[in-house]
């Protein structure tokens, strides 16, 4: 007796619909998986062997990469300021995107789309759909940040000679431009000379005065023929170099930098260290990298006039430990309104050790496009790309250590008429002091007082200008 109430059995048809269709679904899944795999199983082999080969290559390729970043990550930084093999990448994921695109669209003419229902071959085309756009974009958007990423080595590094390391450490003259229209890389604002331990990244920064004068120029350098007798002209000062070496750049015929050389050689001249890169940052863009990152924390002490100096005051930056947008930290770093240059200088170095201690390499893969954009519009250096893996590496090995200081400012040191011997003597102290060599440096004298936003006085000199510890100072 036949059971009226049974569900209809399906017929032969509808179910060779649905193994067709999930017989193409199968396809779409083993190219999404392995690439080349539907078209070893079920179309042109030769094409599927060749894709097959390459996404194996790649898994093989990326395993050994990765494991060699895990076991040095300077690896890592090394590959990621390569030029040719950023190129190389580029490509190879602008072709995979094709290739894998093209491979998907294989698979669904394998799977027979004519032969199913409707129904599954709408499901088909969309899911078809899906997994191009999605893979292609993905990797097409990948090959895009690459590029942005090669552009800014580009832009940002330089093509000067790679130099050892000097008595075992690196020595990097930082300099801030004037924000000025069309000056800024002509003029320094501020010098300050990172000297790092080639081995631990322990790091000395070493601040120079815009006011410096009658100082003495490396020997045998063009600045020291045309001054055998120091920087004694008129009005001239240690910020004053670069201008000087730009309107006379005929004594400077192999130079790209004129300024810059100059100033190199009076810095050499005055700390008895020898350069071996230089780093210009653009004060005025300054704000765009704190904006790339989110922001600075930096303990404000007091309130930090906005403006000032020629122009009115159009607000403060309010006391308090906080994070400061690009915006108020180059105020921070950069006002003078109430304050004198050294107190300032001692901001600035205040600065400097935040954004080594927050800049983090999950902070530089997080606003990676952003942080791109602002170094290259407001960075340059002389240092190669080859080069930047080793500082990367050395400023990671910094992060976890204390920074130390020494500015040559009052009362140490006259920088009208400053004794180069004493300078050159306190260099050293403070290096052998970083390096454990030497007894730590005195305390500061009056930790309750505060000028300018930083702690201490003219007379008494400011602790973040001196200290084994600029973070406990600052």
């Amino acid at each position: 007796m036949v059971d009226l109430m049974a569900p209809p059995q399906a017929s032969v048809a509808e179910r060779a619909a649905r193994v067709r269709f999930r017989r193409a679904l199968a396809l779409m899944a083993m190219t999404l998986v392995a690439p080349g795999s539907a078209q070893l199983v079920a179309g042109n082999r030769k094409v599927g062997r060749i894709a097959l080969r390459i996404w194996l290559g790649s898994l093989l390729v990326g395993a050994v990469v990765l494991v060699a970043v895990v076991l040095d990550r300077r690896i890592a930084f090394r590959m990621a300021t390569d030029t040719n093999l950023l190129l190389v990448l580029w490509l190879a994921m602008i072709g995979g995107a094709i290739g894998w695109a093209a491979l998907f669209v294989d698979a669904w003419r394998i799977g027979n789309p004519l032969s199913l229902r409707i129904q599954h071959r709408r499901a088909m085309i969309g899911l078809n759909g899906v997994l191009c756009f999605g893979v292609a974009g993905t990797l097409l958007f990948g090959a895009h940040l690459v590029d942005i990423h090669r552009d800014w080595v580009i832009a940002v590094f330089g093509d000067g000679k790679v130099t050892g390391a000097h008595d075992g450490r690196y020595n990097v003259l930082l300099l801030g431009g004037d924000s000025g229209a069309g000056r800024w890389g002509l003029r320094p604002d501020s010098m300050t000379i990172a000297s790092i331990d080639a081995k631990t990244g322990r790091t000395v920064l070493i601040g120079l005065p815009r006011n410096m004068a009658n100082f003495p120029f490396e020997k045998g350098s063009v600045m020291a023929k045309q001054f055998p007798h120091g920087f004694d002209c008129d009005g001239c000062y240690l910020n004053g170099v670069s201008t000087w070496a730009g309107d006379h750049t005929d004594l400077f015929p192999d130079s790209d930098n004129p300024g810059i050389d100059a100033t190199i050689s009076a810095i050499q001249g005055i700390t008895d260290l020898k350069i071996n890169y230089w780093a210009m940052v653009n004060l005025a863009g300054f704000k765009q990298l704190v904006d790339a990152v989110g922001g600075v924390t930096l303990n404000v002490r007091q309130p930090i006039p906005i403006g000032g100096l020629g122009d009115d005051v159009t607000g403060y930056v309010q006391p308090g430990k906080k994070k400061l947008n690009g915006f108020e930290a180059l105020w921070f770093a950069r006002a003078r309104d109430g304050s004198d240059d050294y107190s300032r200088m001692a901001r600035q170095k205040c600065v400097l050790n935040a954004m080594l201690h927050q800049l983090s390499p999950e902070t530089v893969l997080t606003h990676f496009s952003d942080l791109a954009k602002a170094s290259s519009d407001m960075f340059s250096t002389s240092m190669p790309a080859s080069e930047a893996s080793r500082f990367i590496d050395l400023a990671l090995k910094a992060r976890s250590q204390k920074v130390s200081t020494l500015s040559l400012v009052p009362p140490m040191i006259n920088t009208a008429d400053p004794d180069i011997d004493l300078v050159q003597r306190n260099i050293q102290l403070a290096i052998d002091r970083s390096e454990g060599d030497a007894p730590p440096a005195k305390k500061h004298k009056k930790k309750g007082v505060v000028t300018g936003g930083s702690v201490g006085s003219l007379s008494d000199g400011y602790a973040a200008n001196e200290s084994d510890d600029l973070s406990a100072s600052c």
